[in-house]
This record gives C-alpha cells, sequence and structure tokens, in this order.
C-alpha cells in the first residue's frame, strides 16, 4: 500500500460516501493507492483475511478510469419497520409519494436545515417481511419492507429523513427504531430507476499501463 510522504505518513486509502453511522451496508467502496501493480483478487483475499468478522471485501478491480466518487449517484436501502403491518406501511408510502414535496428539518454541523426530502426519492416500495422474520424470532410481531432508491444530492437525504417525511405525511411512527441496510450503490438509470454496478467501467476496460492505483 501507498503512504503519503512527511512527518506522519498516513496510507492512500479514501472512503467515498460513508453510510450514516448506525445502519448496516453490502455497498460500501474505498479507493487503494499500491506502490506496485498487483493482481487485484490476490489483493481482495489479502484484505479479506485481515478485516474482522462481518465485513467482507468482496471484489477488488484496477482503476482504469477516473472520477470513482462521481458514479455513486444514488443508494437503494431497505428498512425493515418492525411493529408496522404492511397496509399501515403502503398507506404511508402512497401519502409520500403523492406529495410535491415534503420538507424535513435535520441537525446539521451549520444548524439546523430544512429540505426536501421527496425530491430525492425516484422510487419508493412496500412489502411484508418473510413469515419467521419477526422481531422476536417467530414472526408474531407485524413487520413492514420499505425498498427506497435515494438519488445523491446537497444536501444528502438520508433513510431517516425519508422515515421523518412518512411521519409528516401519514403519521407512520414505528414503535422501534428501524434496522436499515444500504444494499447497492452506484450510477442511476433513469429509465429503469435501478442503481447500476460502478465498478462496471473499471471491470469492462482494456488493461493498460497505468499509474499504481486500485479500487475495492
Amino acid at each position: 500500500m501507498a503512504y503519503s510522504a512527511g512527518f506522519s505518513p498516513h496510507p492512500k486509502v479514501s472512503y467515498a460516501n460513508a453510510a450514516p453511522t448506525g445502519t448496516g451496508s453490502e455497498a460500501e467502496y474505498l479507493e487503494i493507492a499500491v506502490v506496485e501493480r498487483c493482481d487485484p483478487g490476490e489483493l481482495r483475499s489479502r484484505l479479506d483475511e485481515s478485516m474482522p468478522p462481518g465485513l467482507d471485501i468482496v471484489e477488488a478491480v484496477e482503476a482504469c478510469t477516473s472520477d470513482f466518487t462521481d458514479r455513486l449517484e444514488a443508494s437503494e436501502w431497505e428498512l425493515r419497520l418492525d411493529g408496522v403491518t404492511p397496509a399501515e406501511a403502503g398507506r404511508a408510502v402512497a401519502a409520500f409519494l403523492a406529495a410535491e414535496s415534503v420538507e424535513v428539518e435535520r441537525q446539521t454541523k451549520k444548524g439546523l436545515r430544512t429540505f426536501d426530502a421527496r425530491a430525492a426519492v425516484t422510487s419508493l416500495t412496500s412489502a411484508e417481511a418473510e413469515p419467521g422474520a419477526g422481531a422476536d424470532g417467530r414472526g408474531q410481531e407485524p413487520c413492514a419492507i420499505l425498498r427506497l432508491v435515494v438519488r445523491h444530492l446537497t444536501p444528502a437525504v438520508r433513510p431517516d429523513d425519508v422515515l421523518s417525511g412518512l411521519r409528516a405525511t401519514a403519521d407512520l411512527a414505528p414503535p422501534v427504531p428501524a434496522a436499515v441496510t444500504r444494499l447497492a450503490q452506484g450510477p442511476l438509470d433513469e429509465e429503469t430507476g435501478t442503481v447500476t454496478d460502478p465498478l462496471a467501467p473499471d471491470r469492462d476496460a482494456p488493461l493498460v499501463a497505468t499509474a499504481p492505483g486500485g479500487s475495492a
């Protein structure tokens, strides 16, 4: 791994659009600079071996193109709402999507900010959790699952902002905090509304001599 110069060298690692604190994720990306060209598969394996349980490096590709961060245009999220029936969730989703704008407030480093949570949401659906997947492990409690695709805007709209919007438009208030997981992030296909693979351009690019570097 390459290190910066100076009195206190640091590894040249950059994290792109990290998930908010307290959320799970299956789609986090980072870029690592290396001092010599190496096999991405071997790098992935060695990095994965050094990770603690629960943190898995699933793929590494050589960075053959630029502007990787710019490809992270949207995220797909799953919100598990224990104690909320699918019917309640469905009504709240319909009310949220029908609204032209949904203003929410969030405390930021620059103070309390008000912004439109609806503008960033390109899709939002609800479904019932699979049988046996209840909060008590016995599937007896109602549980709704929300799937949403959120465009990356400034200021960023997070899943908890969408939950605030659902509370504002339909008085939906889960009795326990939602379990939030990012399922994907990458380029947004405007026609289908889906999030696509951000590593595809590098994976598909012809291999040429490049400066040391990599993405995982």
